[in-house]
């Protein structure tokens, strides 16, 4: 069974140690976490583009929950477990536009809100009622171009969970309403999901783990506040240099005026929202087991178009790409390292990370609370 014992989580980050290596490498903790953790916060399950329309509708496997996403007749968002009341069926399969959602076993037949339309062949069954047997709702939500799900019918509201995300991202010049979706990219990480999170909730690693990173952002005004369940990093872009462009040192976000700045967030427990001067990216961190981990990346932009906005997206991405993969080749190693006898924990930068800190704290509060 997973095991918190000896590990004393203490505020003040100058006296504070790191989880245990066990927490990143013993294979009871994940499903403790699934339903302490996954199951209690807001799940990023996709776009709101693939519920416009009322009859709409898609399907999610989010963590072994079978979930269906609905546009109702009334133009409702809805969300249900993917399960027939009558013998656990699926109601739903993939994605598409229907009127109403059948059970693929026995022909059970749901409204998009959730009420049983038709039982076949039910006739005589005895203290049964109807309008008892709804498909079992799931709290959801969207926020921009994105749909999520919480289990947890006590959760705190999604906004609540963002705090002051979306004003600052507004005043920042950011108008998420009018992104889409334009690329999604699925990266196997072989480590643990906690490695990858740990990774990007501090920039210290970052003059040294990413180069092209490192030429964009200003490092020495890098910094993270924590809040009750997220984290942002402010990162300004550094200014082009009076004497222009250096040759052989390419700048993908090189501005003139000094007030082009990066945005990064962290929502507890998995996601991660970056803005870029011309993108949005969401990162959602899967952990498939203790040892793998599947970061789902998409790049949010608005129209595009053609030519110089084509050719500026496919830049954005490719970059996000290399600085990812260095992410990767570390967050790998970590993981090996964590098994050694050699390492139990750490302590913390205080000056670098406050927001690994800050996650870790949160780990062991859901962990430990009944």
């Amino acid at each position: 069974m997973a095991d918190l014992t000896g590990y004393h989580p203490v505020d003040d980050l100058a006296s504070a140690w790191t989880l245990p290596a066990t927490c990143y490498t013993d294979p009871a903790f994940l499903p403790l976490e699934k339903e302490r953790i996954f199951y209690r916060t807001w799940q990023w399950v996709g776009a709101t583009s693939m519920v416009q329309r009322p009859g709409d509708f898609f399907t999610y496997d989010l963590y072994g929950e079978p979930l269906v996403v609905t546009r109702g007749q009334d133009g409702a968002l809805r969300a249900f477990y993917n399960v027939c009341l009558h013998r656990a069926g699926p109601v739903a399969s993939g994605k598409g536009n229907r009127k109403s959602l059948q059970c693929r076993y026995h022909g059970w037949t749901y409204a998009l809100d959730g009420k049983l339309l038709n039982a076949p062949e039910f006739e005589g069954v005895r203290n049964w009622s109807p309008q008892e047997y709804c498909l079992r709702p799931v709290q959801v939500t969207e926020w921009g171009p994105f749909v999520f799900v919480n289990l947890d019918d006590g959760a705190p509201r999604l906004r609540e969970m963002l705090g002051a995300i979306p004003a600052e991202v507004a005043r920042a010049g950011f108008d998420i309403a009018d992104m889409q979706p334009v690329e999604r990219r699925d990266y196997l990480v072989d480590c643990n999901w906690k490695v990858y999170v740990d990774n990007y909730l501090e920039g210290y690693h970052i003059p040294i783990a990413h180069p092209g990173l490192f030429r964009e952002i200003d490092y020495d005004q890098y910094r993270v506040d924590t809040f009750r369940y997220y984290s942002s990093q402010y990162a300004p872009i550094r200014p082009a240099p009076p004497s222009g462009p250096i040759p052989g040192r390419d700048r993908r976000y090189l501005r003139g005026d000094g007030e082009q700045q990066a945005l990064y967030y962290w929502v507890f427990p998995n996601l991660m929202l970056n803005f870029y001067p011309d993108n949005m990216q969401i990162n959602i961190i899967v952990p498939l087991d203790t040892e793998r981990t599947l970061t789902i990346f998409e790049w949010c932009f608005k129209q595009p178009g053609s030519g110089e906005g084509w050719e500026s997206m496919q830049q954005s991405i490719a970059f996000s790409d290399e600085v990812q993969r260095e992410d990767m080749e570390i967050c790998n190693t970590v993981q090996r390292n964590l098994h050694s006898r050699a390492y139990n924990q750490g302590r913390f930068s205080v000056k670098r990370e406050n927001g690994v800190h800050h996650f870790q704290r949160l780990v062991a509060e859901y962990l430990t609370d009944k």
